[in-house]
């Protein structure tokens, strides 16, 4: 269904979701729900930039910390820079700053292939840890503050009301980024290399051209997501920027939502991210990637191709029984 709906609708059905989530916060009174929201709405975003180069190229990434600090530590950067910048644009320069690295990234490790392009992927995450830890300007390893401004725009009463607004658009841009892809010709590229790279190199697939574009996406929407972390948090510091779970989630939401439809990072990130939420505030956070890995474990094993697959295998067999008659 998702598949044969045109993107002329998908786009403004999409963007319409999101106001109407927008619209209806308004009557939410409690600033944990944004929070929490927030926090889900960051992981849909991570999952999703994963999902275009992981999911629809088959290039796994362990590097999605790397990308999300860029966009963080621009925000920092811009901060310190001019104070009075609106947050918006310090979105599209972070966005940018990011699907510059991702694209620089690209060229230089895509001739790698499989398990080399992931360690090239995470040595990544390392150089840029090392780089913010000795960078004084945005606080090294002892951090550094980012105080949102007393006006809120657009009218809003809360500050954190309004980064759940933005997150809420945010996270619409990169689902109809992901479907955009998946239904052109580009997606269908993308999927040539994820199968056989060799076969689609010699059937005339623009295999390096298509892997760039995949890294620049992937890598500007992870920095996309970062870019309002430092608001979120008050506090940016290279231990939480650079946070573990960040690259678990981007990684466990796909394969357990599915990975090689738009559906499945969405489907991953709200069902894990409001699991982890409710258990952080009644039990501890600290079993959140102990749910992560017990839920990895047994979608690996049990339903390899995730919530998606299990759907379309039943589907199937609906079909088949008759039902769709």
């Amino acid at each position: 269904m998702h598949k044969k709906m045109s993107n002329k609708l998908f786009i403004p059905l999409v963007l319409g979701v999101a106001v109407l989530f927008a619209l209806l916060s308004v009557a939410v009174p409690n600033d944990y729900f944004f929070s929490a929201a927030y926090t889900v709405l960051l992981f849909i975003i991570l999952s999703t930039a994963w999902n275009i180069l992981g999911g629809y190229t088959g290039y796994v990434n362990f590097g999605t910390a790397a990308f999300f600090a860029m966009g963080a530590y621009s925000t920092v950067v811009l901060y310190k820079l001019t104070p009075g910048m609106p947050l918006l644009l310090k979105i599209v320069i972070g966005t940018v700053v990011a699907g510059l690295v991702g694209l620089g990234t690209g060229a230089l490790t895509l001739r790698l292939r499989g398990v080399f392009f992931s360690i090239a992927t995470l040595a990544l995450s390392v150089v840029v840890f090392t780089f913010v830890v000795n960078w004084d300007y945005v606080g090294g390893a002892r951090g550094a503050y980012v105080i949102a401004p007393r006006d809120v725009p657009f009218g809003f009463k809360r500050y954190i009301h309004f980064l759940y607004v933005v997150m809420v658009f945010l996270s619409a841009t990169a689902v109809i980024i992901a479907r955009a892809i998946e239904t052109s010709t580009i997606g269908r590229g993308l999927e040539a290399i994820r199968d056989d790279e060799l076969a689609a190199e010699c059937c005339g697939v623009p295999t390096l051209r298509l892997k760039l574009l995949s890294t620049t996406l992937s890598g500007a929407l992870m920095g996309m997501a970062g870019t309002t972390y430092p608001y979120f948090v008050s506090y940016v510091e290279p231990a939480s920027t650079f946070n573990l779970s960040y690259a678990v989630n981007s990684i466990a939401m796909p394969l357990i939502g599915g990975m090689t439809t738009w559906v499945g990072p969405l489907l991953g990130a709200v069902l894990l991210g409001t699991v982890q939420q409710v258990v952080q505030v009644t039990i501890s956070s600290a079993w959140n990637l102990l749910i992560v890995g017990v839920l990895l474990v047994l979608f690996v094993t049990l339903a390899p191709e995730g919530l998606m697959g299990l759907w379309y295998g039943w589907r199937k067999k609906w079909k088949e029984k008759g039902g769709a008659k």
